[in-house]
């Protein structure tokens, strides 16, 4: 159960599958399908900034996109403030899109490049308000306070700007009709590194500013670890991890996630030094056709039998922290091995329910 003191789920996904058909032949027949990501679970607190983490390809821009229902989904729930959106047509959708925006990577293909910067960040207010021309115009100037850019800039175009501060605009867009879910697909990915900070740090002061709630999609773990909540590992459609994020950094149980950690350079020369590197073997298999049992069987350093013919279910296997590993599941061991407690340090807890249950988190 939540602790009352965090607040209630602000959006709720259970079991979400986007499944894209493939189809080949003359007749353009269904021979398949991209399992782009193939039920998931997990909450967003109200204030909280959820971390989605994995490889390139591993779904987690499919994700953010179908929560938002700007993709179909196949399957599952979806709800936004107990209201299921999963299914929602798009002309009873239409009127919840203000609570709901989004950040995209590239802030230069997400602009169009014949409106200029008042145009962009009045567009939604056009779209979902009565407000008078004089109100639109004085909300377009306190947006641009809001995320740093200068009020004398509002009439020139996306290509007199530069990456970081197209991307202000961008979040500039976002926040114009009040929303309060916002998902972050990589917006720090096509900046430079000296402007990813400054970036992250404005998400952070927005957010506690406007009551914010971030759904934080990104490659790069060393930011995710700033600004972060808690953290969801994916691999190949699949959650394969969720705990808050410094228990997860701190001591990752799954080993893609120890993968992924020992990947991530250090500041200190010497603490590189002595960092363990996991270095996984093999490509990553085809979402199209994906292993049998666990997704991560044909690169896993740790990989037993039963991974490669039973699906692992996602359990808790410590206060707060849900792994999706037969490394964790005792009912899954043989009687007396001690594998689970050697490949991670803790004694696994008893078997649980498959799906994820609402988490605990703090707030930022």
């Amino acid at each position: 159960m939540l602790d009352g003191t965090l607040g209630e789920p602000l959006v709720e996904v259970r079991d979400l599958m986007l499944h894209f058909p493939i189809y080949s032949g003359l007749l353009r027949r269904k021979t398949g399908a991209i399992k782009a990501v193939d039920g998931i679970s997990f909450d967003l607190i109200e204030g909280e900034t959820l971390g989605l983490v994995g490889e390139s390809g591993c779904g987690k821009s499919s994700a953010g996109r179908a929560i938002l229902r700007l993709y179909d989904i196949t399957s599952g729930s979806i709800r936004l403030k107990g209201q299921e959106i999963g299914t929602l047509p798009q002309s009873q959708l239409r009127k919840l899109r203000p609570q709901m925006q989004m950040v995209f990577q590239d802030p230069q293909a997400s602009l169009n490049p014949r409106m200029t910067v008042a145009q962009t960040i009045q567009e939604p207010l056009d779209e979902h308000t009565r407000l008078s021309r004089s109100e639109k115009r004085e909300k377009v100037l306190t947006l641009m306070d809001a995320v740093g850019l200068n009020r004398r800039f509002a009439g020139r175009y996306p290509h007199a700007f530069s990456g970081g501060q197209r991307q202000r605009i961008g979040i500039a867009r976002a926040l114009a009709l009040n929303p309060k879910f916002i998902v972050c697909d990589e917006p720090i990915a096509a900046l430079d590194v000296s402007i990813q900070a400054q970036v992250v740090n404005l998400l952070e002061d927005l957010q506690e500013k406007f009551g914010l709630t971030y759904l934080f999609i990104s490659h790069d773990l060393s930011m995710v670890r700033h600004i972060a909540t808690r953290v969801a590992v994916m691999y190949l459609g699949r959650i394969v991890e969720l705990a808050p994020a410094d228990r997860l950094y701190a001591e990752p149980l799954h080993p893609y996630t120890r993968a992924l950690l020992s990947a991530v350079p250090e500041p200190d020369p010497a603490a590189m030094s002595d960092k363990k590197r996991v270095i996984l073997q093999g490509d990553v298999p085809s979402p199209a056709n994906p292993p049998k049992g666990c997704n991560f069987s044909t690169r896993c350093p740790q990989v037993m039998g039963v991974c490669r013919s039973h699906d692992p279910k996602s359990r808790e296997v410590a206060p707060g922290r849900h792994v999706a590993c037969h490394l964790l599941d005792p009912a899954m061991m043989p009687a007396g091995s001690t594998a689970a407690t050697e490949a991670t340090g803790i004694e696994p807890s008893r078997p649980g329910p498959g799906t994820i249950e609402p988490q605990q988190g703090r707030r930022p």
